[in-house]
């Protein structure tokens, strides 16, 4: 059952065209902000793959793929794409891309059995990108760097759009706070994950949680 809530006397403060104008403009901008903080180069992904080729990602091992059948190839079967996780490292391949560059893509999916809430969708419209990094640099420490060039980059995609609609006040704070999934844990032992993150977010305004796929003291990941 969907999740989607929308509180009593809730007005957007953006028209329709203004929301529009908005989504193009966020994206533009922070699309070429991340490439220039990352050293990026975009290209473009696929929206389907053939079943069986082992390139779409089934996240977590359980959701079902869209499907259909190719006319054209003797009905072999296609899937709308998950994730993007392996099809970006055969990218990075085929392109040659070198140590400390990479690649981004404006990722299109359809996830069926998405849970639908006020963050989650059906439809599926982000970013995604990889890159190329040396073995020495496999450390919390680059992990951190990378996420504070993003985070650069989402702040100043604030301002603009403070600057194209003033009635949309800068909330993020100036620094991101950085936790482990076990501190995080220990810190909110009776809560659930989701529950966890909202705790934190909330105390700290912007988080990155590290360590969210290992198995933590209570014998769980932090997320799939």
């Amino acid at each position: 059952m969907s999740k989607l809530h929308i509180p009593d006397g809730y007005h957007p403060l953006l028209n329709l065209k203004q929301t529009e104008l908005g989504i193009k403009s966020i994206k533009d901008f922070f699309q070429q902000n991340l490439s220039s903080e990352l050293r990026l180069r975009r290209v473009t992904a696929p929206l389907f793959v053939e079943s069986g080729t082992g390139i779409n990602d089934d996240l977590n091992g359980i959701e079902r793929p869209v499907r259909f059948p190719i006319k054209d190839m003797g009905d072999k079967t296609a899937e709308i794409v998950h994730s993007l996780a392996k099809w970006k490292r055969l990218t990075l391949a085929d392109y040659h891309i070198e140590e400390g560059y990479g690649i981004y893509t404006d990722m299109n999916a359809i996830r069926a059995d998405e849970e639908l809430d006020n963050l989650h969708s059906l439809y599926v419209d982000q970013w995604d990108w990889e890159m190329v990094i040396a073995k020495e640099d496999r450390s919390a420490a680059f992990l951190k760097q990378i996420v504070q060039r993003i985070y650069a980059a989402m702040l100043r995609t604030e301002y603009l759009v403070y600057e194209l609609f003033p009635r949309i006040k800068p909330e993020l704070p100036k620094n991101i706070h950085f936790v482990y999934a076990e501190e995080l844990l220990q810190a909110y032992p009776d809560k659930t994950a989701k529950q966890r993150e909202d705790a934190v977010a909330q105390k700290y305004g912007a988080v990155f949680i590290i360590g969210i796929g290992a198995n933590l003291s209570n014998g769980l990941p932090h997320d799939g």
